[in-house]
């Protein structure tokens, strides 16, 4: 153990947060809405800097931690406790997620000015983060549950916080539900690890993971035998697509638009979606050992990176438009993930964290700009109203869409590459996945930046028959204006890292020895990673080389083509709707997916509830109990007419009773009296 990365050091790196989150939460109405804030933004702070200072010994001075902070359970062996495990990758999880938070909870001070639920929400984030920081922070499966859990929880808070609104508690209820059907499979892999390793620590599965990938499952599933391993990885993945929103479980996000801009900015980029993919490539010893695991994948990813895309082309609402740009990033970082690149997976995550919470946040200052109007079609021109916030909306769309030297270009290309040299069944539906999705993703960024901040004001205006009317009555009379510096300063201080993060950090991350002993990637898979090596030769080189390559035209391709469409001929996409309304029909109701979960699979379940409640509970169990009573009652109903409480009747028995003991004790003698 290093002495720069003392455990008490880093026990406050999550407890800061934590003691800002209860201060604010349970003394609210005494600290009031100023020292909640402040108490709340100091504890992210401090876990801001100490994050920073772990990054340093970690990848300077080559520190790492691995050990027990405390033990509160010993059941036969399994220990069960709560312990650290610092190298690269959490190092740099602690500090994208606590920077993230610190802006967000700055950024809050202005959005939430006028909400009566201003003490409470910022206890709400505090208590995420926290969440999120025990969860990347954790050496073993049940804290890492614990934190998974968590995040969770406080997501179901956040998104339903406007409590009385029927749509945020839909949404809210729906997040949790969907999240107990991934949460089922990644505890089921947790338990199959512990009864084949007995053992809850991560170094200690990692050390068994190869004797572990010899066991046969012990139940036949499809397909005859499967190996032990592939089932335990699949599991885990179940619970990743559940919180990091991979297709089909990816329903409830969207809906996640319904909690408050900052908390969109705070899921979307830093906490909750990601943590699936971190802990897939934590479990990288293990994934490694499953060629079917790793197919299922990044065909489940590469679904998600395009199909998920498509549906951000025809979305209104400006948060919804960014909501769905990052099911499709998640996407790309789950291809990567099944092509064994596991630092690319988490080098996109880093990038995606800051461009995408400048993009939420962007879109929540031009929320507030426009007096809570947030229909894109009820815009237009705001460029000159609210210069920061078109500056930096400009550069989080160009990081996101992978133009050459900025954040996003440096991760996602390198994710294109690492699935075109990957071998496993299903590479090639990705790299036809991820490729696609570049012309998707720009088009409709920039279909949103070109409707936001050019062409014509239409907010003076009523919106265009046949549209709903958002506008409120302030927006009828009042221009849109800047928001106030706790809104902007926020976007200046994340549009800097979406700009030049990827430039300065991909050569320690993809091919220094940054993440070396924090992922596992075996022979067969290395070709992935080897060829993105040997054509390295430098960020700038790679960026040049980017400005002739497909990914970089199909981009440009987008931004043109939303340029035309939305400011040079907008009759071209009303064609489109008309010509192809069936399928625009179909992006509109979201696949049906949610007609399939509510009408399909929730009523077969309903049905199975009720059949297991009719024919188990009622018929079987209830049928035992309630039977058996009546046998009771039924012999007591007897009984009971010869308790008639006279002493009479009662004598009379005792008579018969001695009557009837005598004469089966002088049964025998007199029998063989009568016989003789």
């Amino acid at each position: 153990m290093s002495a720069q990365l003392s455990q008490n050091l880093l026990l406050t790196v999550p407890m800061a947060p934590l003691v800002g989150a209860v201060v604010a939460g349970l003394f609210g109405k005494t600290v009031g809405r100023r020292g909640a804030h402040v108490i709340t933004i100091l504890g992210v702070l401090i876990s801001f800097i100490i994050s920073v200072m772990v990054l340093k010994s970690v990848g300077l001075d080559g520190a790492r931690f691995n050990g027990t902070v405390y033990e509160w359970m010993n059941l036969g062996g399994l220990k069960m406790e709560v312990g650290f495990l610092i190298d690269g990758l959490t190092a740099m999880m602690m500090c994208v997620v606590t920077f993230v938070s610190l802006m967000v909870h700055i950024y809050t001070i202005g959005y939430m000015e006028e909400d009566p639920g201003y003490q409470r929400f910022f206890s709400y984030i505090s208590l995420f983060t926290f969440s999120m920081l025990m969860l990347v922070m954790s050496n073993n499966f049940l804290q890492l549950f614990f934190g998974w859990e968590a995040v969770g929880l406080v997501s179901y808070l956040l998104i339903g916080f406007w409590f009385k609104r029927p749509t945020a508690i839909f949404a809210n209820m729906k997040a949790f539900l969907v999240n107990r059907v991934g949460d089922f499979g990644f505890i089921l892999g947790i338990g199959l690890i512990v009864a084949f390793t007995g053992s809850l620590n991560y170094s200690e599965v990692f050390a068994k993971a190869e004797e572990y990938a010899k066991l046969p499952f012990p139940l036949p599933l499809w397909g005859g035998e499967w190996m032990l391993i592939t089932v335990t990885c699949i599991c885990l993945f179940i619970g990743a697509m559940g919180k990091s929103a991979q297709f089909p479980l990816h329903v409830w996000l969207p809906d996640s638009m319904e909690g408050p801009t900052p908390i969109s900015a705070l899921i979307h980029a830093a906490t909750m979606v990601t943590a699936g993919i971190f802990m897939v490539t934590r479990m990288s010893p293990l994934f490694e050992l499953s060629d079917t695991a790793l197919s299922v994948v990044l065909v489940v990813g590469a679904i998600t990176a395009l199909f998920m895309g498509f549906l951000g082309i025809i979305q209104n609402d400006i948060k919804r438009v960014v909501a769905y740009s990052t099911l499709s990033q998640l996407g790309y970082m789950t291809v990567a993930l099944g092509a064994s690149a596991y630092s690319v997976a988490v080098f996109h995550l880093m990038t995606h964290a800051f461009f995408k919470a400048l993009l939420f946040l962007g879109a929540g200052s031009v929320i507030i700009g426009m007096h809570h109007d947030q229909d894109i079609r009820n815009m237009g021109g705001l460029r000159k109203y609210m210069p920061l916030t078109w500056i930096t909306s400009l550069l989080g769309s160009l990081a996101l869409i992978g133009t050459p030297f900025f954040a996003g270009f440096y991760s996602k290309d390198s994710i294109i590459e690492a699935v075109h040299a990957s071998h496993l069944p299903g590479a090639g539906f990705a790299y036809f996945a991820v490729v696609a999705g570049v012309f998707v993703t720009a088009f409709y960024s920039f279909r949103m930046y070109f409707l936001v901040f050019h062409g014509k004001e239409r907010f003076h205006h009523k919106p265009f028959p046949g549209e709903h009317d958002h506008h409120d009555d302030h927006a009828e009379h009042h221009d849109p204006h800047e928001s106030p510096w706790v809104v902007t300063a926020p976007l200046v201080l994340l549009a800097i890292p979406s700009v030049v993060i990827g430039f300065l950090t991909i050569q320690p991350m993809l091919f220094g020895d940054f993440l070396k002993d924090a992922i596992t990637v075996h022979g067969a898979h290395h070709p992935a990673m080897a060829e993105l090596a040997e054509g390295f030769h430098g960020a700038t080189a790679m960026a040049l080389h980017g400005l002739t390559t497909l990914p970089f035209w199909l981009a440009l391709g987008g931004v043109v083509t939303a340029y035309v469409f939305y400011l040079v001929k907008p009759e071209i996409p009303a064609w489109f709707a008309r010509t192809f309304a069936p399928v625009i029909k179909v992006l509109e109701n979201k696949y049906y997916m949610d007609w399939i979960n509510e009408n399909i699979l929730a009523a077969a379940t309903r049905r199975l509830g009720m059949g297991l409640w009719k024919g188990g509970d009622v018929a079987v169990i209830d049928g035992a109990v309630n039977g058996s009573a009546s046998l009771v009652g039924a012999f007591s109903s007897v009984v009971r007419t010869l308790q008639t409480g006279y002493l009479s009747w009662y004598a009379l028995f005792m008579v018969l009773g001695v009557f009837g003991l005598m004469t089966w004790q002088l049964w025998p003698y007199l029998m063989s009296l009568i016989v003789h």
